[in-house]
């Protein structure tokens, strides 16, 4: 079971509580993740990545064990600690200002 951690405004629009929990058939990769969890939560289609491009939005960012995955192409794998539970993948709002 893949469990995600969505940022705060996200958990609100799936009414979500907490970590949402997946299954994921197949390779876990950043793609499988974000189609499953727009596949069981539709409303969140186009929030974390473009209706017609698939490409991650522009202020949201990816983590999995410390690593930063934002900028990692859709068929990167996804860290063992991931696939198997232990550790959860983030989705995180990127802050900007100046």
């Amino acid at each position: 079971m893949i469990r995600v951690v969505l940022p705060f405004h996200l958990r609100n629009l799936a009414r979500v509580d907490g970590e949402v929990q997946l299954e994921v058939i197949g390779a876990v990769t950043l793609r499988s993740v974000l189609d499953m969890l727009e596949a069981r939560h539709p409303v969140l289609r186009g929030t974390i990545r473009d209706h017609i491009t698939l490409k991650r939005r522009p202020f949201v960012r990816f983590f999995a064990c410390k690593e930063d995955l934002s900028l990692e192409p859709p068929e990167t794998r996804l860290p063992d600690e991931v696939v198997s539970g232990t550790e959860p993948f983030l989705i995180v709002g990127a802050m900007a200002g100046s």
